[in-house]
């Protein structure tokens, strides 16, 4: 009898565990598709899930870090829904492959398209959100997005909350992006991938300078030809007139 009754109890408690634990992690995060390396560029996923039973989730807004902002952010298209890039004045300006970037994207917007009874990602749901990000910092660790979840139903989720050292998780954490350890192959790429826009310039300037010189000579080459005819045409005359 004791065994029978420790074993409900038992039973009860795990699966309160596993309820908490579903609830705990129903909440909007960010995951590589692979790794996220520090100083290169990565593909990511923002899971956004709804966490309402009689509402759609309408509309999902990630504001991006301004501490190590992103100069290069390219969406993905998501079947029903509108994409909004929002970029903003850098007080500092970037650097990427020689050049001075003056803006970085500050905010991508997605809002949900369509009729309301189809519209959205509907309770029980999820939706996965992708984008192209680049050049990500040497100098961090990880990179923290904090989010905008608005429902139809005009309920809004601000998922903002930082995660404190020895801490409890918050109640609306916001979703944070781990950076990985850069590669020496990581860094031969994009320093390959700098060469070889080099290369192109040069190239492109030689190939540009060797039309222009051959241009040139041709064009000189014509007007030599032209007086040539000139000349001759007037010597012939002369000899027809004596």
């Amino acid at each position: 009898m004791n065994v029978s009754r420790i074993a409900f109890v038992g039973g009860i408690a795990a699966s309160t565990v596993l309820i908490l634990a579903g609830t705990a992690s129903a909440h909007v995060s960010v995951q590589p598709q692979g790794e996220a390396a520090k100083g290169g560029y990565a593909t990511v996923n923002f899971k956004v899930p709804n966490e309402r039973d009689d509402a759609s989730t309408a509309k999902v807004e990630v504001n991006f870090p301004t501490d190590h902002p992103l100069a290069s952010v390219m969406p993905q298209a998501v079947p029903g829904w509108d994409i909004e890039v929002t970029k903003s004045k850098l007080a500092k300006p970037l650097e990427m492959h020689g050049q001075k970037i003056n803006e970085a994207v500050s905010k991508v917007t997605w809002t949900a398209k369509g009729d309301k009874d189809e519209r959205g990602i509907r309770p029980g749901d999820f939706q996965q959100f992708p984008l192209s990000i680049g050049q990500l910092p040497e100098d961090a660790d990880q990179l923290v997005f904090k989010a905008i979840q608005t429902y139809d139903n005009k309920e809004v989720v601000r998922w903002i909350e930082e995660q404190k050292d020895g801490a409890a998780e918050p109640e609306s954490p916001a979703p944070v992006l781990k950076l990985t350890a850069a590669t020496a192959d990581e860094h031969s790429a994009a320093a390959g991938a700098t060469a070889k826009a080099a290369d192109k310039q040069t190239t492109a300037a030689s190939d540009e300078s060797s039309s222009d010189t051959t241009a040139r000579v041709l064009g000189i080459v014509g007007i030599v030809i032209g007086a040539a005819g000139v000349v001759f045409g007037v010597l012939s005359g002369r000899r027809r007139t004596a």
